[in-house]
């Protein structure tokens, strides 16, 4: 993982806004979000596997990605870059869920910490530069 620092860290948005503002770069609620917190992610790269994501935490009301409308208002954190590294094939340890007897037959990151190399770092830089601008005060 590789913080970057930005402009953008403990600035103050609707949720809404936050992600009609960033969505045409490709950014998304990242999957593991709850009401009081979560991400927006965008992949680096055609195989997901290097990120740039920008967390953030509920400041009022609530987050629900499900519901049509959220009056979430949201605070950013500090944005990084990740990139996790997988195995190939199916994981081993897959787990029959509860309902609906499907199995989660995709692998784990065996390296979610894995090292970045620095291209990807300019990249995220170049994408977190216009995400600032559209949140400029």
């Amino acid at each position: 993982m590789q913080q970057l620092s930005s402009r953008l860290t403990s600035t103050q948005v609707a949720y809404i806004q936050a992600q009609e503002g960033l969505d045409d770069l490709g950014f998304n609620l990242g999957g593991n979000w709850d009401y009081k917190s979560g991400s927006l992610d965008r992949a680096l790269d055609k195989e997901h596997k290097v990120w740039l994501r920008l967390p953030f935490e509920v400041e009022r009301g609530e987050l629900d990605a499900e519901a049509e409308k959220t009056d979430a208002i949201i605070r950013f954190g500090q944005p990084y870059v990740l990139r996790h590294e997988y195995e190939e094939g199916l994981d081993q340890d897959a787990q029959p869920r509860t309902l609906g007897g499907f199995f989660d037959q995709f692998a784990a990151p065996s390296n979610p910490d894995a090292a970045i190399d620095e291209s990807w770092i300019g990249e995220a830089r170049r994408i977190l530069e216009q995400a600032e601008k559209r949140f400029s005060n």
